[in-house]
């Protein structure tokens, strides 16, 4: 095959906006941006998605330059890509928001592992939640649907031309209100049964001074939290899908720029 460098050039030049677009998502994407995915494979997805996508998103855009106007339009599809796939991450973590309320409420504030995706310790319940959250996106397709409205917004908001809108930015950040205070209701329900539970050791404690309490009530507390957490899996699972609902809907109106 020959390539002429002045022809390869401008179409290079030109697919880079597409090129940015996805690079924004893939920063902020649930799974994808994980540090344990090896850079290679982000990479090599990358150029893959640009070179099937580019031909059609980017088919009437004008190539890249090196002027302010064309650094401004950069960083908006940076902007773009990467709101668009901020807002499932910011479900995913509510989800783990509602682990760690659960974990200090059973007494295993403590028990923490390093978790590479937020690069420091986590508890492990709001980490085996984290995990659950992945599973259940994995499950509806959710990371097809949110690469489908990805592609989907080259539609509406032209590569190299398109913005988002001011309302849909005040959205996003509404919806992280909305997602966390989910979180709390997911986790409410084991809290509040922890809560009891504390408040009869705590009633148990007075009646028998001599009990040793931090050598029964652990125990029994991390008992309780074991069977709530077992119990609670199904409601768990229906929340996060409504909340992974809402974010997807979202993620919809950014790309529709609605």
């Amino acid at each position: 095959m020959n390539f002429e460098l002045d022809k390869l050039v401008p179409m290079i030049a030109r697919d880079a906006w597409v090129f940015l677009r996805l690079t924004g998502f893939m920063i902020t994407a649930p799974m994808l941006s994980n540090v344990l995915v090896p850079v290679r494979i982000r990479v090599i997805l990358l150029v893959a998605l640009t070179v099937l996508v580019a031909p059609v998103a980017a088919r009437d855009s004008v190539p890249l330059g090196f002027d302010g106007r064309s650094l401004l339009a950069a960083a908006n599809e940076l902007l773009v890509g990467a709101a668009i796939g901020f807002t499932v991450q910011i479900a995913i973590e509510a989800l783990s928001f509602a682990g760690t309320l659960t974990a200090l409420a059973m007494g295993l504030g403590f028990a923490t592992l390093v978790d590479p995706m937020h690069r420091g310790d986590e508890p492990v319940v709001g980490q085996f939640y984290q995990i659950l959250a992945i599973l259940v996106y994995l499950a509806v397709d959710g990371h097809l649907v949110l690469l489908g409205t990805l592609i989907e917004s080259f539609r509406w908001l032209p590569a190299g031309g398109g913005s988002l809108a001011r309302e849909s930015l005040w959205s996003m950040a509404g919806l992280g209100a909305r997602l966390f205070a989910s979180g709390l209701l997911i986790a409410l329900p084991g809290v509040v049964a922890l809560l009891i539970v504390n408040l009869a050791l705590g009633v148990m404690s007075r009646a028998a001074p001599q009990l040793n309490l931090y050598a029964v009530g652990f125990p029994i507390t991390v008992m309780f939290g074991m069977v709530v957490l077992i119990q609670a899996l199904p409601a768990v699972r229906t929340g996060f899908e409504g909340v992974l609902r809402d974010s997807l809907g979202l993620a919809a109106n950014l790309a529709a720029a609605r």
